[in-house]
């Protein structure tokens, strides 16, 4: 098997270098992303064709500055470095870099390039999108400018002789217009990319890979019957067949009708090996009086693989397990340079002592999108693979509070109601995401000529396309009305529908 092509972005802590990442792969480039502290000859295992710097909150010339292994400069692979990026990389060849509060740019900038292989192909007065107050003030020898703004005289820069380049803005940004061009320049024009990362090579090796692993072994999967973990069961159901056992833990948490459906289409359709375990009681019984939602996700994972260790006892010895672990819950678990957001079930909540001799994770290096392609070329229908996402710890944590059998009975009911109406309304596929959380406020209402004092049923529903930032979904009102409607008339217990409308970040998808 050929080694794939890979591009490095180092990650200096800022808030778009997955972004930075996704962008790549986008473009038929596989990227990894990895500390900025990676040192020279960790890197060099990985031979990569270019390396980009992203930005990050830090000054170059500040104490807690975040520094490159300056042997990297020395191994002759092209280099792009983004805003703090472009600064450190100047910095460490030559350049001076100075801050000026009068002078810093945040938002759309206008920009004008000159003739560059960065910027073949796009027009020469532009639009960038800026984020710093920092800049790059004079270049090292054998460096130009490449752009300007009004605001910033070195907007970019580049030493053709080295391949090394810096922009001071992010073209990875929807708002950077021919942003994207710009980065394909840089993978194609200046690191000769071939465009060999595809999601079909994906499975092919990544089956292949499995088989090699796992031989003979027996594999336990966590399957909660959501779009990730349905995915890494049918990986590994393609690879080592009967050898895969797949338990799905009903433990109450899931959506109406939800399990009925895993099981009539991977052991029915797929012919899986699929053991279901009914284990609501066991699950509510731990989470009684729980309503820290850090402590509900940890109680959640740590049952979890409870129940697969009893399970494999009955089985036999099992090796392997396999979980539904994709990028964004490595990231937002405190990944790198970012800071914990949340513990996800997958990555977070294990037990120190596991019975188990290996935790298999085949899609942790993927992004949701490309986890759907994946299950397209599986041969997953459209009824599994464009399923709205969903937690591992279930409506646990979409009940703000204690979790009990009432509570979720009623946000089941809820939010089947909102996902029925966004499907008549043919929305579904506009919408990345969308549900209903039971909130922890009850207010006054009247229905009828009788006072009530019930709960109140939030509704989220955003768009986005990798769940690393995403912004509220212009539902429309005859519809949010209608959503509103049926709830409060068909689900007792509830007199108050709301609607949050706040992007992420600052929020987060999930409320809890």
């Amino acid at each position: 098997m050929n080694q794939r092509q890979t591009v490095v972005v180092l990650d200096f802590g800022g808030q778009y270098n997955q972004l930075i990442c996704r962008r790549v792969r986008d473009m038929g480039v596989y990227t990894e992303l990895l500390p900025y502290s990676t040192k020279c000859e960790e890197l060099k295992k990985k031979n990569p064709i270019g390396i980009i710097l992203t930005g990050g909150p830090n000054s170059v010339f500040s104490e807690d500055a975040l520094v490159l292994d300056e042997k990297i400069l020395a191994l002759n692979v092209p280099i792009l470095g983004i805003c703090y990026g472009a600064q450190l990389l100047a910095h460490m060849t030559g350049g001076k870099v100075k801050s000026n509060n009068d002078k810093k740019e945040y938002g759309k900038v206008e920009i004008n390039y000159s003739d560059d292989v960065l910027f073949d192909g796009i027009d020469k007065k532009n639009i960038c999108w800026m984020s710093h107050t920092d800049h790059v003030s004079v270049l090292g020898d054998g460096f130009s400018v490449t752009a300007t703004t009004d605001s910033c005289p070195i907007a970019a820069y580049a030493n053709r002789d080295k391949n090394l380049f810096g922009v001071q803005f992010h073209p990875e940004v929807v708002h950077t217009v021919d942003g994207n061009k710009i980065l394909h320049n840089f993978l194609y024009k200046v690191c000769k990319a071939n465009g060999d990362w595809t999601m079909s090579g994906f499975v092919s090796e990544t089956i292949e890979s499995l088989r090699k692993k796992i031989g003979d072994k027996k594999v336990l999967c966590a399957m909660s019957g959501g779009v990730d973990s349905a995915v890494a069961a049918t990986l590994l159901h393609k690879a080592v067949g009967k050898q895969l056992t797949s338990i799905f833990v009903d433990h109450g948490l899931l959506r109406k009708y939800e399990a009925d459906q895993v099981m009539k289409v991977f052991r029915d359709g797929l012919g899986m090996n699929l053991i279901k375990i009914d284990a609501e009681e066991r699950f509510l019984t731990k989470l009684a009086g729980v309503s820290e939602p850090e402590k509900k996700r940890k109680i959640i994972g740590s049952e979890f693989i409870r129940v697969f260790e009893d399970v494999s006892k009955e089985i036999g010895h099992v090796d392997y397990l396999v979980q539904g672990t994709i990028y964004p819950d490595v990231v937002e678990s405190g990944f790198g340079e970012a800071a914990l957001i949340k513990s996800h079930q997958n990555v977070g909540g294990l037990p120190s002592v596991i019975d188990f001799k290996e935790i298999i994770e085949p899609l942790r290096d993927l992004f949701k999108d490309e986890v759907r392609r994946v299950g397209k070329e599986l041969g997953l229908s459209d009824e599994i693979v464009m399923r709205q996402p969903f937690p591992g710890p279930g409506l646990a944590v979409r009940i703000i509070g204690d979790v009990t059998k009432e509570k979720l009975d009623l946000l089941r009911d809820a939010d089947f109601i909102l996902r029925d109406e966004i499907a008549k309304a043919h929305l579904d596929r506009d919408i990345w995401q969308y549900f209903a959380v039971l909130t922890n406020m009850r207010s006054v209402g009247v229905m009828g000529d009788s006072r009530t004092y019930d709960s109140a049923i939030a509704l989220r529903a955003v768009t986005s396309l990798d769940a690393m930032t995403a912004d509220f979904a212009r539902i429309p009102y005859d519809v949010l009305a209608k959503i509103s409607s049926r709830i409060v008339n068909e689900v007792k217990g509830v007199n108050r529908v709301l609607y949050d409308v706040t992007s992420k970040p600052p929020a987060t998808i999930e409320m809890e």
